[in-house]
């Protein structure tokens, strides 16, 4: 079974709600993208025509997590769907009911995200707990899906990091970044297995010529997988500081070489690789989009670790336990100083991995 490991809820210091303004400078450069790809490739007309839920268009966001970035990002889409729906009937003063489906584990804060509704939408608004590596829909039901800074997330970590009799064992570390060729390969694997399951799964759901628009942490395809960019390297920072708790005696070194974050970077092979491997998908756009993102431009150090935090505090603490969990934060925020400096060197742009397809 995927693994239930959701952002952190609530409205606290340490939330997602309040620590996801990097996802939403991602998602934000790309909504003039989005509207685009309404534009050029959804004809809205035969859509709503030639299958049977004709009454309402249907949009799900896999991955929604608990705000605010899904209510901005469903309000653009629908403005850019209503626009080109509009363009098609010009005889029409009307535009379809819309549906959207919020979709997430099933541990998921919901209370927080629908406490949080625009009051003003333009939809009527469900929710759908569980994994999108696996049905979630009837068969034809959905006109047009999103996934924004989802996908990176593994169904689970790949099992051959933990064997100690296995070349992929990845002793002392807890992700691909800066480990061994083998476990970078075993990442790349189980990548290609979850986007497998993934788009089987939304071809029975999405009708025909209905689209995915998906935008994650991306790499270049010529560039080495170590080279992973969004601040995702500061991860070797996490590492460092529960190597330290090792040898101070506070952590088992067993515990840590038990452990590896179920994260990896695509590139725009990797996708492809899949897309045309699933067939039933055709590809209207797969590039990498590098834009400007404040917290890394500014090399602010302390908000790159808390936005991190609140991503990836429930996989550490489900591991660790809460204790070890919050010890190694905070010995991480502790070295801010040096990620900063680190941060100025390494980073001048994020990457950022935009796919649109339509169902065939």
């Amino acid at each position: 079974m995927p693994e239930s490991l959701p952002m952190n809820g609530g409205n606290g210091i340490y939330s997602y709600s309040k620590n996801s303004q990097l996802q939403k400078e991602g998602s934000d450069v790309m909504m003039g993208m989005i509207k685009e790809a309404i534009i050029e490739n959804m004809d809205i007309k035969s859509l709503l025509s030639n299958n049977s839920n004709i009454a309402s268009f249907h949009i799900v966001d896999f991955g929604c997590s608990i705000g605010p970035n899904t209510f901005l990002a469903m309000q653009h889409i629908i403005e850019a769907i209503t626009h080109k729906y509009q363009t098609q009937h010009k005889d029409i003063h009307i535009s379809p009911e819309f549906q959207v489906f919020f979709n997430d584990h099933v541990t998921n804060d919901f209370n927080t995200l629908f406490k949080a509704l625009p009051i003003e939408r333009r939809y009527f608004a469900s929710a759908v707990p569980g994994s999108f590596y696996g049905h979630l829909f009837p068969s034809r039901s959905i006109h047009f899906a999103y996934s924004s800074y989802s996908l990176q997330w593994l169904s689970k970590t790949p099992e051959e990091l933990i064997d100690v009799k296995s070349r992929s064992w990845n002793k002392g570390k807890i992700h691909y970044i800066g480990a061994s060729e083998d476990v970078t390969c075993a990442y790349v694997a189980q990548f290609e297995k979850d986007m497998e399951v993934f788009l089987n799964a939304r071809a029975k759901e999405i009708v025909e010529d209905g689209m995915i628009v998906m935008i994650l942490p991306g790499i270049h395809s010529e560039l080495d997988h170590s080279q992973v960019v969004a601040g995702f390297n500061v991860l070797k920072f996490f590492e460092s500081s529960l190597i330290d708790m090792i040898n101070e005696g506070i952590l088992e070194e067993a515990l840590v070489d038990s452990f590896n974050v179920p994260l990896y970077v695509a590139s725009p092979n990797d996708m492809t690789k899949v897309v045309n491997k699933s067939g039933y998908f055709s590809i209207e756009k797969i590039e990498i989009i590098e834009s400007q993102l404040k917290i890394l431009a500014e090399a602010d150090a302390k908000s790159l670790i808390i936005h991190l935090r609140a991503t990836l505090e429930g996989i550490f603490t489900k591991h660790f336990g809460a204790k070890i969990s919050d010890e190694m934060f905070a010995r991480t925020m502790d070295k801010c100083e040096e990620i900063s400096s680190w941060m100025k060197v390494e980073y001048k742009k994020a990457s950022q991995l935009f796919v649109v397809l339509k169902r065939k």
